[in-house]
């Protein structure tokens, strides 16, 4: 795990920038603290910051050249699979200098081309550059756990792992509208876009090419389930090992192909217990994060089985309970006995971080459970170097709230007849998170809002808080709404009334890539943290979208094939409570030790009207809803506004 950068210059003017390469390895440093280094050669610069996993030793330092020197590969991530490659490079006659999946990686580069992404098990940033044909290849993982951004002018081209770091090569900077208007609707920005107009980013499953002309070419090498434009030989073995392209006999969403509902359950574990075993392998310290939910319960109980003495690591909150989900987590810390570590937090403890969160997030990211990651980010790190994680998981089998309750909506039953009628009431009825009634009153009101909507409406709407008219409600200006319709569909196109599995491919398109792997990404990395995702292990993936999405919910049962199949593994009462996010109590921290901050700083109407963004009134009306007793998720809308106003005044003032 580690940061990359890199630039390539066009022109004279651009060869400056190739200076600049030391400040952009510098901003990196949260995510390489262990070491960095350069390649530089003619009109082009490769930097790394390195965090020591694997072979720990110099020998595995980066930028790494091939024996040739015509090869430089600078890598950021986990090639999980890399030992199954091993002997192939030894047998071609390569005298391998480190133990490393970096060097291994090159050379099956350098003998199959680009095609050998296809089996790469893991998630990674990766730039090969061949002085020879004067060509940078850079390629991003299936589901874009690891991030990359990429600047290009006349002069030259930049990229690196975060914005921070592209922003050292003095590019451009100018507030993407379209971005910004999205992320006050999502209170994160899409995948697609960045905050700045002039900067992308390499899309999940996809890679660029530029050739000695400045040529640029880029493609797409994976969708969920298929494959796209790097045909490579499918291999038959069916065994669950290390880099087969797993398809479970090529299963499809007709149920005689499948098999039973059984058989499906033991495919799944098989796949998973795999998954988590080739995640193991490190040369420092790992660990498992442990919410007390059900899917980083399934991780520890199927990591315990390959190392007995596990360290489990879990966050809750000492003065508010409704929040809290430790106990749950140490139940499944005490029937697998890891070495378990609870960190309860008071609010002076989330205020004591936030500062420390919001200097580390170079472009706006609003979703508040990146505070608690950070946090337990910053403490396990006092542990060990990698975590093992649940994430992906309910995107994968339709575990959230929004997913049974689509289900619901797409049945033609007696509480989406009767439901309407209680609108008026629930109307005048608290709505909060703060409570366990307020919340539902919440949930009932967005239900009632959703059956009005088609299914495409309906799915951007639950992604987010703010409405489109609310949102627009938030701008002086704003005249790219046909714009922004345009640019949505990207992600509701594909929604299909007939098949939820387009709900939830959509959700790993848009919600897990722009916002769950960003919030553990970032804040892991903060801290200098590996974390790895089972779930994201490719062929499981693959595999669950050629189940029916009854499997997975039913509108009753969320995430049923996993509970099922997982069912003996864990406690029973993990099973019995709802489902709860991962959430920090902001609505009491906004009316109390946040709202300093809030009135008088970032959100102080002087400011607002000097900065010429924001209609006042609408953000007048914010802050009074903050104190009313139905205050919605007025919270939410403020900490996006939060965010924003502290990135502002860091990058734009």
């Amino acid at each position: 795990m580690c940061g990359i950068t890199g630039c390539i210059a066009f022109t004279e003017l651009g060869r400056r920038t190739i200076d600049l390469i030391d400040g952009s390895i510098a901003a990196l440093n949260k995510r390489g603290p262990d070491a960095n280094g350069k390649y530089i050669h003619d009109n082009i610069a490769l930097g790394h910051a390195r965090l020591c996993i694997i072979d720990t030793s110099d020998a595995a330092a980066q930028p790494f050249t091939d024996k040739s020197g015509r090869y430089t590969i600078v890598f950021n991530g986990e090639f999980f699979n890399f030992m199954d490659f091993r002997n192939e490079i030894i047998s071609d006659g390569i005298e391998l200098k480190s133990t490393s999946d970096t060097e291994i990686l090159l050379y099956l580069f350098i003998k199959h081309g680009k095609s050998i992404i296809q089996k790469i098990n893991g998630f990674f940033a990766i730039a090969i550059y061949d002085n020879f044909e004067r060509k940078l290849t850079i390629v991003r993982d299936r589901y874009g756990i690891k991030p990359l951004y990429y600047f290009q002018d006349k002069d030259r081209l930049v990229f690196a792992s975060e914005m921070k770091s592209l922003l050292a090569y003095n590019i451009d900077k100018e507030i993407n509208d379209l971005a910004l208007f999205q992320y006050f609707q999502l209170n994160y920005i899409p995948p697609h876009l960045s905050i700045f107009k002039n900067v992308c980013k390499i899309e999940e499953g996809s890679w660029l090419e530029l050739d000695e002309n400045f040529k640029i070419t880029k493609g797409k090498y994976y969708s969920i389930g298929r494959f796209e434009d790097l045909k490579i030989e499918r291999l038959e073995d069916e065994k669950i090992g290390r880099f087969e392209d797993l398809k479970i006999n090529q299963f499809e969403n007709d149920l005689n192909k499948v098999g039973t509902y059984e058989k499906a359950q033991k495919h799944l574990r098989k796949i998973l217990t795999d998954a988590i075993n080739i995640r193991m392998y490190s040369d420092v310290p790992l660990g498992a994060f442990l919410s007390g939910g059900i899917d980083s319960s399934i991780i520890v109980a199927l990591a315990t089985k390959v190392n007995s003495n596990l360290h489990t690591f879990s966050i809750g909150y000492k003065d508010e309970p409704l929040f809290d989900e430790t106990n749950y987590a140490e139940l499944v810390a005490k029937k697998y006995n890891t070495n378990h570590t609870s960190f309860k937090l008071s609010n002076d403890d989330l205020l004591g971080s936030l500062f420390e969160m919001l200097d580390y997030i170079d472009e706006p990211f609003a979703d508040s459970s990146a505070l608690a990651v950070f946090i337990l980010s910053n403490q396990t790190k006092k542990h060990v170097t990698v975590a093992l994680s649940g994430d992906g998981a309910d995107e994968i089998f339709g575990g959230y709230n929004k997913h049974t309750a689509e289900i619901k909506i797409r049945q033609n039953n007696f509480l989406n007849k009767s439901l309407p009628s209680f609108e008026p009431l629930i109307n005048i009825l608290p709505q909060s998170r703060n409570s366990t009634f307020s919340n539902k009153i919440r949930q009932a009101k967005k239900y009632i809002e959703g059956l009005k909507m088609n299914e495409k409406e309906r799915y951007w709407r639950w992604c987010g808080y703010n409405t489109i008219s609310e949102s627009l409600s938030y701008f002086k200006n704003f005249d790219l709404i046909e714009t922004f319709y345009q640019d949505r569909q990207l992600y509701i196109e594909n929604i299909d009334k007939r098949d939820f599995n387009s709900v939830l491919s959509t959700d790993i398109k848009l919600v897990l890539s722009g916002d769950m792997l960003v919030k553990v990404d970032r804040m892991s990395m903060a801290n200098s943290l590996e974390v790895r995702n089972p779930f994201l292990d490719y062929r499981l993936i693959d595999f669950a979208f050629e189940l029916p999405a009854s499997y997975k919910n039913d509108g009753i049962t969320s995430k049923k094939i996993l509970k099922d199949a997982f069912r003996e593994e864990l406690p029973i009462e993990i099973f019995n409570r709802g489902k709860h996010g991962f959430e920090v109590p902001l609505l009491k921290w906004m009316r109390n030790e946040l709202w300093s901050l809030i009135n008088d700083d970032l959100l102080n109407e002087k400011f607002i009207e000097e900065q010429n963004i924001f209609n006042i009134n609408t953000i007048r009306n914010l802050k009074k809803q903050l104190f009313s007793t139905n205050p919605g998720d007025v919270q939410a809308k403020i900490w996006a506004l939060i965010v924003f106003q502290y990135w502002w005044k860091k990058y734009m003032r």
